[in-house]
């Protein structure tokens, strides 16, 4: 087992080093967005050292599938294994397998992809559900790893199984995107040292998402290792969105159509303004797509403050999906060096701008931290006013609510300098705290902080901000 390489992921690589230890039999689940590193946590963790592996192999049949297993059955056991001829033979001859290994050592069987190897009346669920409950889960020495990008099918067919499964899992690791901190560490240990400035407006592009990171130079400026990547003729990620959705979604076209949708409303729609826009009934059928993408970190549903769910909005949440949207889908391919030649434009200001929202919401626990309310439980959620004859339009695009009877507003600004309130801004900012008082009627302390990437600067407005974090805070901590 090896975690000393593997930059992030203490708390998983801890789960994992628990179930080698348990005496019991272990079923393990690994799951989290497309590219997110799943099977390299697992292969770094036990050092490619399996007793069996076996990775699904996208939309193919039954019948291959069964293949692939024979042969890499056939290479663990150094023996001719005939291709089963369905699911229940092929998790007989594993566990025939199985038993035939040393009982007195560990044995380690990973299942990557598994969604996959489920193809159409293949049977493939009700085999393995046999297999667990039969044999593998009286095997004391087993660590049974199934992995996968499908949320959606194994929240259904794993984590919320009905049948044979249910509540047979022993340990669920899922694995978020790297944080700034850890998106730092591990550029760091690419060779690449850039201004926190550089990385921010990098992780607005990738995400922290690790298999986008790995495509980084340290040979290259910032600004062309973006061109590169995203730009250049045929460059790697010029086709990834089709990649992307198609390969997690079955009905692929429904959720990118829903994806399309939110793209256009950087505030995010209600499910009711979905439906319209989609033309999808409201139904289980879009409530499917809606939960589908949010289990798979593409799309955040963003609370009402007073938890009024009917004013929640769905907001697209995944940063290669905007990016995508703003600068690559309908530009790829005019200019190699667009990112290059678009330093100051006012498109990439523009979108600075409220990506760096995203960028904050996904960086909770490092404001409250230095907020100071890091050990107060809090609810952040939106709130907003649509314009009427008595009030403005106000839009507050993240409220933390404290259990200590104090409510702040924070204001999120990317920018490539300190911060300016100017005279204007100043009688916005009054606005939008009046208006929250006098609708939602709290008798809680409201507050104003500003989330900014240099600071606020000193000036006759900037004594109406009572906190500030700037983008130093948002690196301090590697947790979420």
């Amino acid at each position: 087992m090896n975690s000393g390489q593997i930059i992030g992921r203490e708390e998983e690589c801890e789960k994992l080093k628990n179930c080698m230890e348990s005496d019991e039999a272990q079923l393990v689940l690994v799951y989290g967005r497309r590219r997110v590193g799943k099977t390299f946590l697992v292969n770094e963790f036990f050092e490619n050292r399996f007793d069996f592996k076996f990775t699904g192999e996208y939309k193919a049949t039954k019948e291959v599938q069964l293949r692939n297993f024979a042969y890499e059955l056939s290479g663990q056991t150094n023996k001719e294994i005939t291709a089963p001829k369905d699911w229940q033979e092929a998790f007989h001859l594993l566990y025939v397998y199985i038993k035939s290994l040393p009982a007195t050592e560990k044995h380690v069987v990973f299942f990557d992809e598994m969604p996959w190897m489920d193809s159409r009346r293949s049977g493939f669920l009700n085999a393995f559900e046999y297999f667990w409950n039969s044999h593998g889960s009286a095997i004391k020495n087993l660590v049974f790893i199934v992995c996968g990008s499908a949320t959606s099918w194994l929240r259904d067919n794993i984590m919320h199984n009905k049948g044979g499964l249910y509540n047979r899992l022993t340990c669920r690791i899922y694995l978020r995107p790297f944080n700034l901190a850890t998106t730092e560490a591990f550029l760091r240990g690419k060779g690449i040292e850039w201004p926190r400035f550089n990385i921010a407006e990098c992780y607005m592009i990738m995400g922290g998402i690790p298999y986008y990171l790995r495509l980084l130079s340290p040979q290259l400026t910032y600004n062309e290792n973006i061109d590169s990547i995203f730009f250049r003729k045929r460059a790697e990620l010029w086709d990834e969105f089709e990649h992307l959705y198609r390969t997690l979604f079955s009905s692929s076209e429904k959720y990118i159509k829903v994806v399309e949708a939110l793209g256009s409303k950087r505030r995010g729609l209600s499910r009711e303004e979905i439906s319209e826009i989609t033309n999808f009934p409201q139904n289980g059928e879009l409530t499917r797509i809606l939960n589908d993408l949010i289990d798979s970190d593409f799309v955040r549903m963003n609370y009402f403050w007073g938890n009024k769910k009917k004013k929640s909005l769905y907001q697209l949440a995944d940063y290669y999906t905007l990016f995508y949207y703003k600068f690559i889908k309908d530009g790829y391919g005019n200019d190699e060096h667009f990112w290059s030649h678009s330093i100051d434009s006012s498109s990439r200001i523009a979108w600075r701008g409220f990506t760096f929202e995203q960028l904050c919401l996904d960086h909770i626990y490092q404001i409250k931290n230095k907020l100071g309310i890091g050990g107060v439980l809090t609810q952040h959620s939106i709130w907003y006013k649509k314009a009427d004859e008595v009030y403005d339009g106000v839009q507050i695009d993240l409220l933390i609510d404290r259990q200590d009877k104090v409510i702040t507003i924070c204001e999120m600004k990317f920018s490539s300098d300190e911060f300016v309130i100017d005279k204007e801004y100043d009688k916005s900012l009054r606005r939008k705290m009046e208006t929250f008082r006098l609708v939602s009627g709290t008798k809680k302390g409201v507050g104003l902080a500003m989330i900014t990437t240099y600071g606020v600067k000193k000036n006759m407005y900037s004594d109406i901000v009572s906190r500030q974090v700037i983008l130093d805070d948002l690196f301090e901590d590697n947790r979420w």
